[in-house]
């Protein structure tokens, strides 16, 4: 599977891996990041995923770092937990990569997307958790509203919420197809000239079921712990809610003194790299350094 991951240079460059250093990645996917920095001279790297599909295709591509590479199936919520069975006070660096990976979307089995028809799903994980299809059979209208509202950012919240109720009542929803027909009418149907009128509803509704949110704040606590002084952590987001999170949570950290914002406005990709990989447009990345 090809896959190019997003500033891999900028990563690379802020994080500058040295041959006696640990290494985090808290979001591994396909292991591109991961190979990069031990290509750049990381003496190691462990790597996280909740995605075992994923972790299988980052095996295959760094096998040929030995025991350099360690890939763990965890969520990045508990890295204080998988550095501390390992013995591992602390770490050089770490790297985050949030979202949604380009294999999931393409993969119509996982319901990420709306392209390919498949199940309700949405977990990041597929060997834990509560499907969208078990979340939709309870959730209420005002419930279903906020979560468009607060995740979606979807000035349609209510109107869309009510026709997913509503068609849950009559009969409950069987795929990604349906559902985002039903948001589309709901939203008013007709034609579009660039975003999908399902796009916001099915963001919000996948940053539901994995509580990215929730995740990525437990995530910048955790990897402040097991930094050494010193130590950068590199985020790298890609919607407004995410950077969000993250430009507040740095700023916070370096007022109290505890760290050391490095980029006072988020890199961007290059034109040349955004024209070479559309994932890679919205991405926004972001480095702190721990100080205390």
């Amino acid at each position: 599977m090809t896959h190019e991951p997003v500033m891999t240079a900028e990563v690379t460059a802020w994080l500058a891996p040295r041959a006696d250093g640990l290494y985090l990645d808290c979001t591994v996917g396909l292991g591109g990041h991961a190979a990069a920095l031990l290509d750049a001279g990381a003496g190691r790297v462990i790597g996280l995923d909740r995605d075992p599909a994923a972790l299988a295709h980052a095996a295959a591509r760094l096998q040929a770092f030995g025991a350099r590479a360690e890939l763990v199936h965890a969520d990045y919520r508990s890295v204080a937990d998988v550095l501390g069975a390992r013995g591992i006070a602390g770490v050089d660096g770490a790297l985050a990569d949030l979202g949604v990976s380009s294999m999931q979307l393409d993969d119509a089995a996982r319901g990420f997307s709306f392209r390919h028809d498949g199940p309700l799903d949405m977990r990041m994980d597929p060997t834990s958790g509560t499907t969208l299809a078990d979340r939709l059979a309870d959730v209420d209208e005002a419930t279903l509203a906020a979560v468009l509202t607060e995740f979606g950012e979807e000035r349609h919240a209510r109107r869309i919420a009510r026709a997913i109720v509503t068609a849950q009542a009559h009969r409950p929803l069987t795929g990604t197809a349906e559902l985002a027909s039903v948001v589309r009418r709901a939203s008013g149907g007709g034609k579009w000239r660039r975003i999908d009128p399902a796009t916001r509803t099915f963001q919000a509704l996948r940053i539901w079921v994995n509580d990215e949110l929730g995740g990525l704040r437990v995530l910048l606590e955790a990897v402040l712990h097991v930094l050494h002084r010193g130590g950068r952590l590199v985020l790298i987001a890609f919607h407004s809610l995410e950077d969000r999170i993250v430009k507040h949570t740095f700023r916070h950290l370096e007022q109290t003194g505890q760290g050391r914002v490095l980029t006072r406005k988020p890199q961007a990709p290059g034109l040349d790299e955004q024209e070479r990989n559309p994932r890679a447009r919205s991405a926004k990345l972001r480095v702190m350094e721990k100080v205390a």
